[in-house]
């Protein structure tokens, strides 16, 4: 399927009163948007957020509503759509292409909570946006109707744009040696706080702050079962029931924090280059673009980078494949896919670590335009989901005809 000049959107333009919006419309919108977001990046960096005109014209071109459902304004794409448009805007800014990511994601998981959870939030303006941390630190306390919720939260990017957030939570089990239950939670901004805590030497950019929650009452109706979204029975479905709401919402997650990657990777490539064009050492007199060893780097990170975008972009169409079908996605395949969006962050990594020795002293300065693509890189590489070697065991284990252990798949 080619998400290039595919049209995923059937009649949306007649909801949204504008143009019928294409996949090509959406690609060309976000490369326009490159050079714009490169020219704020040390502003974003400076500010440790995305600048507030960057979400806004996001939010104007449309980009947050690929994932939505058509009900509420979307585009209802295929994911190969939003990821494409991610890459293009990382390529730009990495923080703004994570943040996307992230923040662009949400839609996705919101149209799977109960209908009553997208009324509450969409309900006045279908333009709201949702921020998250998904680390299960939050304390939980059963009440009738719902839950009420404690804590604090790390790392949810983008919360200062945002108007509701979902945190992750262990329930505890309701009777004595039952199964804890793994939940997301939706908050409107009312019942948290946003704490600055976000000083670092990477993604500077996304703001990802702490979320600080005094006892809030959740009900139930506004929660999310890790075990709906492993078994692809989610409420939301009843309503929202394309087949891009079959798939496995982990599938989608690990592509959401990855992806901006691959966008980043580019821009060191691309920087790079413009090293490699005119450098000439002078210890050595020689030039950059007659060394082999730089040639080769940047070729093996050129083609891999390549090499990864195919492989991600056929693991997804085939999965959507399976859902227009009524298929399940076989478990071997997710745990396979799964293990694959893992390894780009540190794949692309290690292909800007090893470029970095091969530019000379320039590629050292922070006006280097190397240098904060593989800061943020680093930065990405700590996210959880971000590590293939939490993954592995599943990709043998399926080979082997085992049931996975990790049910975030």
């Amino acid at each position: 399927m080619n998400v290039m000049t595919a049209d995923f959107s059937s009649d949306i333009g007649a909801e949204l009163d504008e143009p019928l919006v294409t996949a090509e419309i959406l690609i060309e919108r976000a490369r326009a948007m490159v050079p714009v977001l490169k020219s704020r990046a040390k502003q974003a960096t400076a500010a440790r957020r995305i600048p507030a005109e960057t979400i806004a014209e996001m939010q104007e071109a449309g980009f947050f509503r690929i994932l939505q459902p058509k009900r509420w304004g979307g585009y209802e794409m295929n994911p190969n759509v939003f990821f494409e448009v991610q890459k293009l805007l990382a390529e730009g800014c990495m923080s703004t292409g994570w943040v996307y990511g992230v923040v662009g994601g949400h839609p996705y998981e919101l149209a799977l909570f109960h209908d009553q959870a997208q009324v509450d939030v969409w309900g006045d303006d279908d333009s709201v946006l949702v921020s998250s941390s998904y680390q299960p630190v939050g304390k939980v306390e059963r009440t009738e109707g719902g839950f009420y919720l404690s804590g604090r939260w790390g790392f949810s990017s983008g919360c200062e744009h945002c108007d509701w957030v979902l945190l992750g939570a262990m329930i505890p089990p309701a009777e004595e040696g039952g199964a804890p239950d793994m939940r997301t939670f939706l908050l409107p901004r009312a019942d948290y706080v946003i704490e600055d805590a976000w000083h670092t030497f990477g993604l500077q950019g996304t703001g990802s702050q702490d979320i600080v929650v005094d006892r809030a009452f959740i009900p139930d109706y506004r929660t999310h079962k890790a075990a709906d979204g492993f078994l692809c029975r989610n409420p939301g479905q009843a309503e929202n029931d394309a087949p891009l709401f079959q798939l496995p919402w982990a599938q989608i997650f690990l592509r959401l924090v990855s992806t901006a990657a691959l966008g980043g990777a580019k821009a060191a490539v691309k920087g790079a280059l413009e090293i490699t064009a005119n450098r000439v050492s002078t210890n050595t007199g020689k030039a950059s673009k007659a060394d082999p060893l730089v040639l080769g780097a940047i070729a093996k990170a050129h083609a891999q980078i390549d090499e990864i975008e195919v492989v991600l972009r056929r693991n997804m169409d085939d999965m959507l494949g399976h859902a227009e079908r009524g298929e399940d996605v076989p478990m071997e395949k997710r745990t396979l896919y799964r293990y694959q969006s893992s390894s780009v962050v540190r794949r692309c990594a290690e292909l800007v670590d090893a470029l970095l020795p091969l530019l000379g002293g320039r590629a050292i300065y922070m006006s280097s335009p190397v240098i904060q693509p593989w800061l943020d890189l680093h930065a990405a590489r700590a996210h959880v989901a971000n590590d293939p070697n939490n993954m592995a065991g599943d990709v043998v284990g399926g080979l082997m005809g085992q049931a996975p252990a990790f049910m975030f798949l």
